[in-house]
């Protein structure tokens, strides 16, 4: 019996190797961001998939259920904007917030421990070996830099970082 072909290259959009958030992270993570400023439902969404850098995205299935909730227990408050609802966090909720503090940040932090893994895990292996030998490339001055060498090197990695954003290789 062979071997499938394809089954010898790795899956070019890789799948989520482990849960994108830990258990009752969405909770705390959109009570967060309800502290930070009032927003509707998808853009809550939108930002927990901008966290993520567009490689998790929560189904609205998750999270207005949570918001429910929340405006059953007096955290937020809904307004009505022409059909859509904004959620504004209430003193209640802030105070809950303010009691629930350490778990928040313990919440924002596994956000972004997670994001990071996801978002790493989904660059292509040329992007992940290239950042390798950045990194390695950096380690080896082991801190000794004159003015002009770190000045040339920064300019030389915000020039890539502007050409990865706006989709143009450099030297094109």
């Amino acid at each position: 019996m062979s071997a499938d072909p394809a089954s010898s290259h790795p899956d070019p959009t890789p799948r989520l190797a482990a849960r994108a958030l830990s258990r009752g992270d969405l909770r705390l993570l959109l009570l967060s961001l309800l502290g930070e400023q009032p927003a509707h439902g998808y853009e809550l969404i939108r930002q927990v998939e901008h966290m993520f850098g567009g490689v998790y995205k929560p189904s609205a299935g998750a999270v207005y259920p949570v918001l429910t909730q929340f405006q059953q227990q007096g955290w937020v408050r809904v307004e009505d904007e022409g059909g859509r609802k904004r959620y504004h966090a209430t003193e209640a909720g802030r105070l809950h917030m303010k009691d629930q503090h350490y778990e928040l940040q313990q919440a924002r932090e596994r956000v972004r421990d997670s994001a990071r893994c996801i978002t790493k895990a989904h660059l292509p292996q040329d992007v992940r070996a290239a950042m390798s030998q950045l990194k390695q490339a950096l380690q080896a001055r082991h801190g000794q830099w004159d003015p002009a060498q770190a000045e040339a090197a920064a300019e030389a990695i915000r020039a890539a970082a502007l050409a990865i954003h706006h989709g143009r290789p450099r030297g094109r």
